[in-house]
């Protein structure tokens, strides 16, 4: 067969995946396990069915779950933003502004898991992500269909519903992934068996911007 010469042409929304730097992603653990009993509970605005929701930073308008607060030093914000700067210029977004909303720990044992959900911060358009520090050794048995293992696994859903789409991402994550992703892209993490926990981390970036301007031909 003859190599075809093509181009990539992405109609849709994208996951971009980063590795975390190791300094970052030594300083976002030791913060966690340092300052645990001083961490507020993020489970009243998260829909996670988790006991261990903490958070590290929030920078949105105080209400009766949340206040401003802030545990992660300035290069490590500054990390997470030139990230999600990254993701909006490599998708070609222009004339945008950014505010880094929350930041948040989840700590999954045995049974646990996050439903299919989406994100919003002070506003309903921006990026979220996922940052996977922790992982058990394994994450148990697989009662049915072990060829496709699911226990524990982060499944991202596209919009898309068209013929030959790629509708979900499922990654065989790692520590220090960091996965960046719209606000409105469906997403959940299955449960898993037996001892070990499963420790992530979740960024919202409010992104304000025109979405008339920014659907034009390119």
């Amino acid at each position: 067969m003859n190599t075809l010469n093509f181009k990539f042409i992405f109609l849709g929304q994208s996951v971009l995946r980063y590795q975390v730097p190791l300094d970052v992603y030594t300083i976002i653990n030791s913060i966690y396990e340092s300052k645990y009993p001083q961490l507020p509970k993020a489970n009243l605005q998260l829909v996670g069915k988790i006991e261990k929701e903490n958070s590290l930073f929030f920078d949105g308008p105080n209400n009766k779950k949340m206040h401003s607060h802030n545990y992660l030093p300035n290069h490590v914000l500054q990390w997470f933003e030139n990230c999600f700067k990254h993701y909006l210029n490599w998708n070609k977004i222009r004339d945008y502004k950014m505010h880094l909303n929350s930041i948040w720990v989840n700590q999954m044992f045995q049974h646990e898991y996050n439903p299919v959900h989406i994100h919003q911060g002070t506003l309903f358009t921006g990026l979220s992500s996922v940052m996977i520090l922790k992982l058990p050794k394994n994450f148990g048995v697989e009662y049915s269909a072990s060829e496709t293992p699911q226990n524990g696994r982060l499944q991202i859903l596209g919009a898309s519903s068209g013929q030959f789409a790629n509708v979900d991402y499922q990654p065989e994550t790692k520590e220090r992934d960091f996965y960046v992703f719209p606000y409105d892209m469906r997403h959940c993490v299955y449960p898993f068996n037996g001892p070990g926990m499963r420790r992530t981390l979740a960024a919202n970036m409010d992104v304000d911007y025109n979405p008339v301007q920014n659907r034009g031909v390119s």
